[in-house]
């Protein structure tokens, strides 16, 4: 069933889990302050027009953009996509872990993203269904070296589900990125900086998704453990924390 969302994204940068994940790509784009060869933009025909026009605008005016297909790792289909539809819970899950340091809340506008490293901001699902994410960032990246910049991103993200008869699946992800730079300045520098942005996006969607095999393994082989270690946390949401007891079957 498609579910749509209409609040605004944040822009990430370092291997976040779940649904923000390709914020992370997008982010590190930015950062880079590079352009490789823009992928097509082609969003799916259910999102609204009007939120599609909003994707389209940035996807077509993007300085910086990318795609690239993760390694495919096995995992359970259904909490792979509840840990992407809950990225508040999906942050407390790779934190308990140790996997990530992002942290995601919830404030009266949406949700709030603060990597550690100098980017916060917003972001949003505005698109969810079997095999597609559709996310739409404002955030900016602060560096003691650098002014503030300031800008919107799109990230898609398409996963192929191959299942391999034990209640789990082959996932195959592939995730594209546009990032539009507010500032022109620069927007021109990420255009004459060439390939880079595509080779440094490939190498950071493939470390995500390690964070997806990692996370999904460790689920898999202790989901009693990981579950106690998530609730211990504080500030954990408590409905997402039992929808996920109910998903593990846990007692």
């Amino acid at each position: 069933m498609t579910r749509e969302y209409n609040d605004p994204v944040l822009l990430s940068r370092h291997r976040p889990w779940s649904a923000w994940v390709v914020a992370g790509l997008a982010i590190v784009l930015l950062e880079s302050s590079a352009f490789g060869a823009k992928p097509s933009p082609t969003f799916p025909a259910q999102i609204p027009p009007a939120e599609r026009a909003r994707l389209q605008e940035v996807a077509e005016g993007a300085s910086v953009s990318a795609r690239a297909a993760g390694e495919p790792f096995v995992a359970r289909t259904d909490v792979f996509e509840f840990l992407l539809d809950h990225p508040e819970f999906a942050t407390h899950v790779t934190r308990a872990l140790r996997i990530a340091r992002y942290r995601i809340w919830r404030g009266a506008e949406g949700l709030w993203l603060d990597d550690g490293w100098g980017v916060v901001g917003q972001f949003s699902l505005v698109y969810a269904a079997s095999g597609t994410r559709v996310m739409y960032a404002r955030g900016q990246y602060q560096s003691g070296m650098l002014p503030s910049i300031h800008g919107q991103a799109v990230v898609v993200i398409e996963y192929g589900v191959n299942p391999n008869g034990d209640h789990r699946s082959l996932i195959s992800p592939a995730v594209t990125g546009y990032v539009k730079l507010d500032n022109r300045f620069f927007a021109l520098a990420g255009m004459l900086a060439g390939t880079v942005a595509t080779a440094k996006a490939e190498k950071e969607a493939k470390r995500l998704v390690k964070v997806f095999a990692r996370a999904s393994r460790a689920i898999d082989d202790n989901p009693a453990h990981v579950h106690e270690q998530v609730r211990q946390r504080p500030d954990v949401p408590p409905g997402d924390l039992e929808d996920f007891r109910q998903l593990l079957q846990l007692r």
